[in-house]
């Protein structure tokens, strides 16, 4: 009898330790999740417009550690029900804004993105490195890119090409001092005018 009441005991401590530390999880997920909600409604806003609407629902508020989350995003004379409904472009846009709101939260000394304006158009393009540009003064971005807007936009290029099979970096200072760049080894490049 006294081993079953040691075990019932046990239990209900055991019980109470685990209602504590989901109650703890359940306060900082809910204030993570609303501080990265006023993020992603901020961000989907500079690559859409101040009127757009856009938000984050979960789908059992009451239990929001076993909860999904459902992206909304309804750019101006859009009115989808899902996410599936919006152009690629809009996609991208929509999830570049959730990956920034998840950013900054806590913004890390730097941050690599592989090709994420891939497919976006020059406008797009365009906003997506405004708003990079924004970031830029709390954490340092590593861009893979095809774009030559993206490019253009950086302050370093590190182009890698081919020579007789063999990959070689060659990297560049992007800041144009009279109309030519200079390579990392020295090396005068003249910049076309466009």
């Amino acid at each position: 009898t006294t081993q079953r009441d040691d075990l019932v005991e046990a239990k209900k401590t055991l019980m109470k330790t685990i209602e504590e530390i989901e109650g703890s999880a359940s306060e900082k997920f809910m204030d993570a999740f609303e501080k990265v909600r006023e993020n992603f409604q901020l961000v989907f806003r500079q690559f859409f417009n101040p009127e757009d609407n856009c938000n984050l629902i979960l789908s059992d508020p009451e239990n929001p550690l076993d909860s999904t989350v459902e992206i909304i995003a309804k750019p101006k004379g859009k009115r989808p029900s899902t996410i599936n409904q919006l152009s690629g472009g809009e996609k991208s846009l929509t999830a570049i804004s959730l990956i920034f709101s998840l950013y900054l939260l806590k913004p890390a000394p730097f941050c690599v993105l592989d090709e994420v304006d891939a497919p976006l158009d020059d406008t797009n393009t365009d906003k997506f490195n405004k708003v990079i540009r924004s970031f830029a003064d709390r954490s340092q971005f590593i861009i893979v890119t095809h774009k030559k807007g993206t490019a253009a936009a950086s302050d370093v290029l590190f182009g890698v090409t081919m020579v007789n099979n063999i990959s070689k970096v060659v990297p560049a200072d992007m800041s144009v001092v009279g109309g030519q760049i200079t390579t990392k080894d020295g090396e005068q490049l003249q910049v076309a005018e466009s």
